[in-house]
């Protein structure tokens, strides 16, 4: 129950600005390490305690935010939270579009190139898979992009491409049509657009309409996205379309999962919790020394098997015994998670992914029956 209602800060992992906060300041701002969970997903109510930073470009925002905030401290000058984080996020959007044209100039100095991401594409064409794209961003970037990763013939592959589609916006206002590109004047046309077709560029638009032109309804539809909030969230719990999560930190988690060192310190980490589990209830003094002898050993190799990962803030997904926040909105938001879209080449084009039967703690079978 625990688990469910509240989100634990990791020991060292709270900063202001770029200083530490020690465990007396936390304890003493948020009452405990255990945030109540109404407090960290207050943006879903209109309630907004903390902003959810969950991808790449949230690297730079955070060193800016941190960087400011350490300014105005150093100096003594006054400032307020909200409005320094809503300045900051205004400042990193506001780059996005020198970005899109620095990295189209360059574009192989940006973008790795998959070898079998064309194959992946392939084998859903010709098995009569419709497949479409749906991104934020303008189309001379994404043409710039495919083209470079998929061959000027990208589009053949696409049914239905959707750029500077405004996501999240594009999946819950129902308001905003579709807009087709004039791509020999580079600007949007003015009529309704009434079918979507192949070959042709659309702007903006929604997803009621997307699905009303198309058909494409419910969980027929796997529709793959790099962020769990503003693509896998709405089109998973209110439409039921299977969600797929692109995760590149997966490569490297996976890297250090299957070192020699981490094998070892979290074979013995299971072991120590076992012992600490069934012993606890000994209360002779001998006991508990070493019992408390065993926790200090754990909390060692707990923060060892993190700095693997990273010195930082450990895992992505897992903190310790559970999994990270992000990795529960993350199973909650996407059916599957893989690291690059090539990686189910691997199997079959009707291949099903079925859940791992998990263990309820009522399922629990005690070491002492």
């Amino acid at each position: 129950m625990k688990l469910d209602q509240f989100q634990q800060i990791q020991q060292g992992s709270i900063y202001h600005g770029l200083t530490p906060v020690s465990q007396e300041e936390v304890l003493k701002t948020y009452g405990g390490r255990s945030l109540p969970l109404h407090y960290v997903e207050g943006h879903l109510r209109g309630d907004t305690k903390m902003a959810h930073l969950a991808d790449l470009f949230s690297l730079p925002e955070m060193c800016l935010l941190s960087q400011v905030a350490q300014y105005f401290m150093d100096h003594n000058l006054q400032y307020h939270s909200v409005p320094l984080f809503n300045d900051v996020k205004a400042a990193i959007a506001s780059i996005h579009p020198e970005m899109h044209r620095i990295v189209g100039r360059n574009i192989s100095e940006y973008l790795i190139k998959d070898p079998d991401l064309v194959t992946f594409f392939q084998r859903l064409k010709e098995n009569n898979k419709e497949i479409f794209i749906i991104t934020n961003s303008p189309f001379y970037f994404v043409n710039a992009g495919l083209s470079y990763l998929l061959g000027e013939d990208w589009r053949e592959f696409f049914d239905v491409v959707v750029a500077s589609a405004k996501k999240p916006a594009f999946f819950t206002d129902s308001m905003r049509p579709f807009r087709e590109l004039n791509e020999e004047i580079h600007t949007q046309t003015w009529g309704p657009v009434t079918q979507l077709e192949k070959g042709k560029i659309y702007l903006e638009g929604n997803l009621k309409r997307l699905q009303e032109l198309k058909g494409w309804q419910g969980q027929q539809v796997l529709y793959f996205g790099d962020h769990p909030y503003s693509d896998l969230a709405d089109v998973s719990l209110n439409h039921g379309w299977r969600t797929g999560a692109i995760l590149w930190e997966l490569d490297y988690e996976i890297q250090c999962l299957n070192s020699d060192d981490y094998k070892r310190m979290s074979g013995w980490l299971m072991i120590l919790q076992s012992l600490i589990e069934s012993s606890q209830d000994f209360e002779d003094e001998e006991s508990r020394k070493m019992i408390e002898k065993w926790e200090e050993e754990r909390d060692q190799l707990r923060k060892k098997t993190k700095e693997l990962f990273n010195p930082h803030f450990g895992s992505v997904f897992r903190t310790h015994d559970n999994p990270t926040y992000f990795s529960r909105r993350l199973f909650r938001f996407a059916d599957i998670y893989t690291s690059r879209l090539s990686n189910l080449n691997d199997y079959s084009i009707n291949h099903t992914f079925y859940p791992r039967r998990g263990v309820l703690p009522h399922e629990y079978k005690s070491l002492f029956v």
